[in-house]
């Protein structure tokens, strides 16, 4: 008897490193990369604007703590 909640185990090491991880929050490997490209835009959103904070604080002082907060707010939707 198998447990539906469980990804099966696939014999191909490919289908492993770009199917597998995807399926576990019921995404497709596209689906997954779109979410990862906008995750990832955002991140260097909030580096940008926390480097620009650290050379003139008076600059972007609340903006990198709010996009955080956005996308762990995203993240925890997705558990």
């Amino acid at each position: 008897m198998s447990d539906a909640s469980h990804t099966p185990i696939r014999k191909n090491p490919i289908a492993a490193l770009f199917l597998d991880h995807p399926a576990t929050v019921d995404e497709t490997y596209l689906q997954h990369m779109r979410f990862a490209f906008g995750f990832a835009f955002w991140l260097g959103a909030a580096a940008m604007a926390a480097l620009f904070h650290a050379f003139i604080p008076a600059m972007c002082e609340t903006t990198a703590s709010r996009i955080l907060k956005r996308l762990h707010a995203r993240i925890e939707a997705r558990h």
